[in-house]
């Protein structure tokens, strides 16, 4: 639709591999074999954190808050009425607060988890492992402003236009 979106997903992963900072402190708590010169170790830290809830939360301690720096310098060079932050766990970590508005995008599990196994090269139970640390729809619906069905059954392009339309007004 024209409007800029960040990534955060996509930023935590370019700042894994470029902030000596975070590097550093991953390092620190996972220790040295958290990395493969300068890219993290993807699979080493998988393992340490989903099925961790205290490594992950650390984890997410480290990464976040330069994420969340890294969105504020994005949005600040911004022409645009709107600017989008696409992220994962965006009501589970309390970012949602930082927002005006937010959007969920629902989907059955079972299609999510055929859509990742697609995407990534995975098992159903390292996917499911992350779920797990994840909410539900359930109990991210009440926090939502806007929320689209993506099911494969529901066309998507209208229940973004209304949402559009309602954020213009």
């Amino acid at each position: 639709m024209g409007y800029p979106v960040f990534y955060s997903d996509t930023a935590a992963k370019e700042i894994l591999s470029s902030n000596s900072k975070v590097r550093n402190q991953i390092i620190e708590l996972f220790g040295s074999q958290s990395y493969r010169g300068d890219k993290p170790d993807k699979e080493f830290l998988a393992q340490m954190v989903f099925n961790n809830t205290q490594n992950l939360e650390q984890l997410n301690q480290i990464v976040h808050p330069a994420v969340r720096k890294q969105f504020a310098d994005w949005s600040q060079v911004q022409n645009s009425k709107f600017v989008f932050n696409e992220a994962a766990i965006l009501f589970e970590s309390g970012s949602y607060k930082n927002f005006s508005k937010t959007i969920l995008v629902t989907s059955p599990t079972e299609l999510r988890i055929e859509r990742l196994l697609k995407r990534d090269q995975t098992s159903v139970e390292q996917i499911k492992a992350r779920m797990a640390n994840q909410w539900s729809d359930d109990q991210k619906i009440p926090l939502a402003d806007f929320i689209v069905v993506n099911d494969e059954k529901v066309l998507i392009i209208p229940q973004v236009l209304e949402i559009l339309k309602k954020l213009k007004s």
